[in-house]
């Protein structure tokens, strides 16, 4: 007998990320993608009146962070299995992913084979973490507290901006960006120094040398 195929909802604020990921899942009759969206607004609205099987959720959504998407989720839809899927390999968040609640956790240069692999362990109520997430985590645990985190140039830019004590607005007229894409780099800023504040993220980023 044929078993039904395994529901996806893919979540990616990257609409060509969306379509690989609907290309590669598309020649495998184990799983069938059922819609996609590129925000957490549209995503929880949807899932209000629908559900599926698997969400692959990035971490970096333009209005709600990834790493909150995980509990909001899942406080609507408990029985829905959730697959990180993100390009962030700071094993700060994923730990964090993996605390909220998800499954399992890849990074975006895997392979078809292992995406739908990830997709079948976590359907069944298995965890699935990607063989270079394994050796992240595992590092991870060896290493000080006091390393550095990896920030992307802009990330170092809007940094020294909030350090600088410029407002949103501010740093989104200096950088020709919207302030909702300086609120995302500051909210990605906070979840990879593990602060809640922009006072805190200031003092570890002197500490560690960042600015």
């Amino acid at each position: 007998m044929q078993h039904k195929p395994i529901s996806v909802l893919i979540v990616d604020d990257h609409p060509m990320v969306i379509e690989g990921l609907k290309t590669l899942l598309s020649d495998d009759e184990r799983v069938v993608v059922k819609t996609h969206f590129t925000n957490g607004k549209d995503t929880l609205a949807f899932l209000e009146k629908e559900i599926v099987d698997v969400i692959l959720l990035d971490v970096n959504l333009p209005d709600i962070n990834g790493v909150e998407m995980v509990k909001l989720i899942l406080d609507k839809r408990a029985t829905i299995q959730i697959l990180g899927l993100s390009t962030y390999s700071e094993p700060s968040i994923i730990n964090q992913m993996i605390k909220n609640g998800v499954k399992g956790y890849l990074l975006k240069n895997a392979t078809s084979d292992e995406l739908v692999n990830a997709i079948t362990r976590v359907h069944q109520g298995d965890f699935y973490f990607g063989t270079e997430v394994q050796k992240i985590l595992a590092d991870s645990v060896t290493q000080e507290k006091v390393d550095v985190p990896k920030l992307t140039r802009r990330e170092t830019h809007i940094l020294r901006l909030i350090a600088e004590g410029k407002t949103t607005n501010n740093i989104a007229e200096e950088l020709f960006i919207s302030p909702l894409t300086v609120e995302t780099h500051r909210r990605n800023l906070m979840q990879k120094m593990e602060v809640s504040n922009a006072a805190s993220l200031i003092k570890i980023a002197v500490e560690k040398k960042l600015i």
